[in-house]
C-alpha cells in the first residue's frame, strides 16, 4: 500500500514540477490542454462521423502502385512480402542488441495492425488474406532474426549490404529482368515511384556529397575551387528549378539518338541538389575532428588515404549522423515535387484521384492518408538514425 502511495506521490511531484511550477507555466499548460482538446475532439469527431474513408479503400492500388500493369501486380505483392520479411529480420537482429521490443509486444503490434487493416480499409477478401500472410511473415522473420543474432553476433554488420542487394533485387523484379515482361521506369507511379526516386537519390548523393566535402578541403586549388563553385551554385538554386533543368535542358545537351527516361532525369536532379547540402554537413563533421587525430595516425605510419578512410571519416560521419539523416528525410519529402515535372508520384496520384468526379471534395481523407504514409517513412528513418548513432 505504501509503495502505491509512493508511486502516486512521485507522479504528482513530476506533474507539478513540469507543468505547474509557477503561475505562467500553469496558465500555459491549461491553454495548451484546452487547445489540444478543442482540436483533437473536432478532428476525432470528423474522422469518425463525417469522413468518408471509402475513397481510400477504393483507390488503395492507385496509391501504392499507381498505373502499374494490373496483370503484373503479383510482382508488387512478392516485393511487399520480401520487404516486410527483411524488415522483420532486421528488426529482430537490432532488437537483440537494443531490447527494442519483446515477442509479446510484437504480437500486440501485429494484432493492432491486422484490426486496422481489416476494419478501416474495405478491401477484398483475397487482398486481406495476402496482407495477413505478409504480416505473419514479418513476425516469423523477426523471430528468425533474433535467433540469428544470438548464433551470429556479427551478422548485423552485413545488414546494410544485404539491404542494398535486396533493393536491386526488388527493382529487377518490378521492372522486369531476365525472362520477365519489362516495365519502363516512366510507367512507375504512386508510392513505388516515390520510394524508387528517394532511395536511388539517397544512395547516389551520399558518396557524391562526401567527395565534394573532401574536395572543398583539398590542397589542390583546382579541385577545391571547383568543389566550392559547385556547392555554392547548387545551393543558390531552388530544387524545382534544378528538376526543370534536368527534365528540359538535359535532353537538349545530349545527342538526339540518346533519350533518358524522365525518372532517371529526376533522380539526377535530386542527386545533384542533395549532394551539395550533404557536402556542407560532412564538411562540418570533418572540421570537428581534432588535428591531433590526423597527426597521431601519420606518426603511426599511415599514409593520407588510410588516415582519411580509417581515422577522419568515421569520426566526422558519426558526428553529423543526425544532420545527414535530416537531409535524407527532406529529400524523401521533396519527391512530392515530381508531380510538378510531369511524374505521378504519391502526391500526384492523390491529385489524380481527387480529380475523379466520384471523389470530389474528399480532400481531407486523401491528404491525411498521404500525410500518414510520409510520416511513417520519415519517422522510421529517424528511429534508424538514433539506433545507428547509439551503436
Amino acid at each position: 500500500m505504501s509503495l502505491v502511495f509512493s508511486n502516486h506521490q512521485i507522479i504528482i511531484n513530476w506533474i507539478k514540477k513540469n507543468f505547474f511550477s509557477n503561475w505562467f507555466n500553469s496558465l500555459l499548460t491549461l491553454v495548451s490542454l484546452s487547445s489540444i482538446f478543442w482540436v483533437g475532439s473536432g478532428l476525432i469527431s470528423w474522422a469518425i462521423f463525417q469522413a468518408q474513408w471509402g475513397v481510400i479503400g477504393a483507390n488503395l492500388r492507385l496509391f501504392f502502385v499507381g498505373q502499374y500493369p494490373v496483370s503484373l501486380l503479383w510482382r508488387a505483392w512478392i516485393s511487399l512480402a520480401i520487404i516486410f520479411s527483411f524488415i522483420g529480420f532486421s528488426w529482430g537482429i537490432i532488437a537483440h542488441y537494443t531490447n527494442l521490443f519483446k515477442p509479446i509486444k510484437l504480437f500486440i503490434l501485429g494484432s493492432i495492425t491486422v484490426v486496422i487493416t481489416l476494419l478501416a480499409i474495405p478491401i477484398s477478401l483475397v487482398s486481406s488474406a495476402k496482407l495477413l500472410g505478409i504480416l505473419l511473415l514479418f513476425v516469423i522473420f523477426t523471430l528468425i532474426g533474433q535467433q540469428t543474432s544470438k548464433k551470429l553476433p556479427t551478422f548485423s554488420n552485413w545488414l546494410s549490404l544485404i539491404w542494398v542487394l535486396t533493393f536491386f533485387l526488388l527493382l529487377g523484379l518490378l521492372q522486369g529482368a531476365l525472362f520477365l515482361r519489362p516495365v519502363r521506369l516512366d510507367d512507375f507511379s504512386g508510392l513505388i515511384l516515390t520510394l524508387f526516386v528517394a532511395i536511388i537519390s539517397i544512395i547516389l548523393s551520399f558518396p557524391f556529397g562526401v567527395l565534394l566535402a573532401l574536395g572543398r578541403q583539398s590542397d589542390l586549388p583546382v579541385i577545391r575551387w571547383l568543389s566550392i563553385a559547385y556547392i555554392e551554385l547548387i545551393r543558390g538554386l531552388p530544387l524545382i528549378g534544378i528538376l526543370f533543368i534536368a527534365q528540359v535542358m538535359l535532353p537538349l545537351i545530349l545527342p538526339q539518338d540518346m533519350r533518358i527516361q524522365r525518372v532517371i532525369r529526376a533522380i539526377a536532379g535530386f542527386t545533384l541538389f542533395s549532394a551539395a547540402y550533404l557536402a556542407e554537413n560532412v564538411r562540418g563533421g570533418l572540421q570537428s575532428v581534432p588535428k591531433g587525430q590526423t597527426e597521431a595516425a601519420k606518426a603511426l605510419g599511415l599514409n593520407g588515404f588510410f588516415v582519411l578512410i580509417f581515422v577522419v571519416l568515421p569520426q566526422a560521419l558519426r558526428v553529423v549522423i543526425p544532420t545527414i539523416v535530416g537531409q535524407f528525410i527532406s529529400l524523401f519529402k521533396d519527391t512530392s515535387l515530381l508531380a510538378i515535372v510531369g511524374l505521378v508520384d504519391l502526391l500526384g496520384m492523390s491529385q489524380s484521384i481527387l480529380a475523379n468526379p466520384k471523389f470530389i471534395g474528399r480532400y481531407g481523407e486523401v491528404y491525411i492518408f498521404v500525410a500518414a504514409i510520409y510520416w511513417v517513412f520519415c519517422y522510421s528513418m529517424s528511429l534508424l538514425s538514433r539506433q545507428l548513432e547509439n551503436k
